[in-house]
Order: structure tokens, then C-alpha cells, then sequence
């Protein structure tokens, strides 16, 4: 399986697979008609409590990156999410965060690439 990370603003492409939301809000100003997309996996998206401490400063990048990591490891909803991606040849992970790197999904997309 290829991961591809990618915002939630960029033009969608045939070459993007299965395309999943990796975010627990929906993304601003994008109608959900609008927004090609195959999954919308909030279940597995950083909690709400991670999400606010990371984005407030009192967590570094690696700080949250572990807590979430732990989080995933700890998921009931993973499991599903797992076997759903695994279908799939090539996947891309979405996200509205202006800064990829600095986003869940270089977490997420380690997580799961240790999974297979």
C-alpha cells in the first residue's frame, strides 16, 4: 500500500486512490459535495482534548505525534480503518492543517505502514 498525504483544498487526482479524511472537524468553506472523497475516518483523527493541547502550544510536534500514536494503538475504530485501507492499492490521507509535516497524518501514515 502507497500513502500519500495530502490538504483538503488541493485539486483531488485519479492518482490519489482511495482518498480519506484523517481529520475529526469537517474543513472550512469546502461543501460536502465538494470534497471527493471515499472515507471520512473521525473515529481514528486525533482526539478533541490532543487536538486542542497540540494546537494551543503546550505540546511539541513529537510530544503529540506520541500521544497519538498511543491513541491509535488504544482505538476499538482502528482495526475497521485498517482493513478498509488495506483494499486499496494506493491511499490518500487528506488534511485541512496548513502544514502537512506538522499535521496527524505523518503519524498516521507511519502507524499504518508499521501495521502491514
Amino acid at each position: 500500500m502507497r500513502i500519500l498525504l495530502k490538504r483538503t483544498y488541493e485539486v483531488a487526482d485519479k492518482a490519489d486512490g482511495f482518498r480519506v479524511l484523517a481529520d475529526r472537524l469537517w474543513p472550512r468553506g469546502i461543501k460536502k459535495e465538494n470534497l471527493e472523497l471515499d472515507d471520512w475516518a473521525k473515529d481514528i483523527a486525533p482526539s478533541t482534548d490532543l487536538r486542542k493541547t497540540y494546537h494551543s502550544g503546550e505540546l511539541s510536534y513529537e510530544e503529540f505525534s506520541k500521544k497519538y500514536e498511543q491513541e491509535l494503538k488504544n482505538n476499538p475504530d482502528f482495526g475497521t480503518f485498517f482493513k478498509t485501507v488495506l483494499a486499496h492499492p494506493v491511499i490518500t490521507l487528506l488534511t485541512s492543517s496548513k502544514e502537512i509535516e506538522l499535521s496527524a497524518l505523518p503519524t498516521l501514515k507511519h502507524y499504518l505502514e508499521k501495521q502491514q
